[in-house]
Order: structure tokens, then sequence, then C-alpha cells
């Protein structure tokens, strides 16, 4: 399934939200009622109302497995439009989720400014989207990526931070031994914007509000899955707003 042209809301160079909000009501469904039921088991979903009943916002979270952004979709009560990797369309069978989602596709390896105008289109409409600042999937956390401080600052848009554990194993079937042991347990933190900068942040000023938010959600996960965060009193928060 080739993405070389983009969904059709990237074609037009705008986002509209309600043409695909049907859609994406029926996906959801098919996420708590199969999902939830057959592929995965999610056993705590904690600080629901963290999340912003209005108006735009960043999800921020660890990416332990490949199910992890589908399953913030499911537990979450917005529809929200994640970023992910490009190779996620061509995944057999699952790869025709982010299609139907119209997912914004991710060129890993290169600064891409595509993806980052779709983004920025989502949250200018008012609404919310996805990221795994890390670009990849690890156990513990790797060091985020600048796109995440370069939105927030541009946009102005609060970052939700989420932290997902227990994903390992899944998606996997009930008769399965992964079944068997502790499921999926997400926590949705306390939203928070960065502080206005005096002028435009350049690429160390990005980095360091980048470590920063990584910095809230490693506190928010167990210390083995804080990774390269494992410090938190060196990063410090001097950066964040969280009124």
């Amino acid at each position: 399934m080739s993405t070389s042209s983009g969904t059709a809301s990237q074609r037009r160079g705008s986002y509209d939200h309600a043409r695909l909000e049907r859609r994406r009501r029926i996906l959801r469904w098919m996420i708590d009622r199969i999902a939830f039921r057959v592929l995965a088991r999610v056993d705590s979903v904690e600080g629901v109302a963290n999340l912003p009943a209005t108006g735009p916002a960043i999800v921020m979270i660890n990416h332990i497995a490949f199910v992890d952004p589908v399953i913030v979709l499911g537990v979450l009560p917005r529809n929200i439009v994640p970023l992910a990797k490009v190779e996620a369309y061509r995944v057999p069978v699952f790869g025709l989720f982010p299609w139907l989602w119209e997912v914004i596709p991710v060129h890993r390896g290169e600064i891409d400014r595509k993806a980052l105008r779709s983004a920025e289109d989502v949250l200018r409409a008012g609404e919310i989207i996805l990221v795994a600042p890390e670009g990849t999937r690890h156990p513990t956390l790797q060091r985020g990526k600048e796109g995440i401080a370069f939105l927030a600052h541009r946009t102005g848009a609060p970052i939700v931070p989420v932290a997902v554990d227990g994903t390992e194993g899944f998606p996997s079937l009930p008769i399965l031994p992964r079944w068997r042991r502790p499921g999926v347990r997400i926590r949705v933190g306390r939203p928070f914007r960065f502080r206005l900068q005096p002028e435009k942040p350049d690429r160390d000023r990005l980095r360091q509000m980048t470590d920063q938010a990584m910095g809230v959600l490693a506190a928010m996960l167990p210390p083995a899955r804080r990774g390269v965060y494992g410090d938190l009193d060196r990063l410090g928060q001097e950066m964040l707003d969280f009124g």
C-alpha cells in the first residue's frame, strides 16, 4: 500500500477532522470490542481526566511494543491522530489500520517536514496528535527527537504525557501464555507547556526542552523503564509550565 502521495487530508494541505469522525468511531468500537478482548488485555488506566476535553494537545508516549499507540487511542475519550513510521502501513493485516485512521506517516532518519506540517494542521484545527518522541520501540526510554518540542513551541499546544507499561508480547490471543501474565497499564499525567522563549529556540534549546519533557514521562514510569532519562534531578523542569 503506497503512502508516497499521503492521505487525502494531507493532499489537500489542510485537516478536516469532521470528515473522519464517523470512520474513527467505528474503528474505536472495534478496538474496544475486539482488540481489548482478543489481542491485548488492559489491566488499568489512570488519569484520563488529565486529557483536555477540548482544544489541541500533544499526547506523548513511550514506545515499547507495536500495539502501544492503538491501545492509547482506545482508552482515551477523544479521537487522536498518531504520527507513525511509514513502515507501519506495510505491516501485514495490521497495516490496514493506519491507512483507515489516516495516521500521519513519518519517514525516519530525516527531518520530515511534510509530517510536521500535517501534525501542525491537526493541532491548529483544535485536535490532538499522538507522538512517540523516541522514534523507535525499546523496553526503556531512549533519547527523544526534538520534533515534539518544535511542534509544542510553534503551536502553543500542551503536552499530555502518557506512560505505557506491560505491552510486551501483545498482540496475543487469550489462549496463549501472555494473557496469564500482568496486562497493560496506562497512566495519563498532568498537561504542561513550554514556557515562552525570548526568541526562536535553536537546536540546543529544543534539545533541552525535549529532554525536560521526556523527564516528565520518565518520572511516570517504573525506574527500570526510564533508560537514558534515569537521572531525573539532572534534567530539571525550569522550561516547563504545569499551570
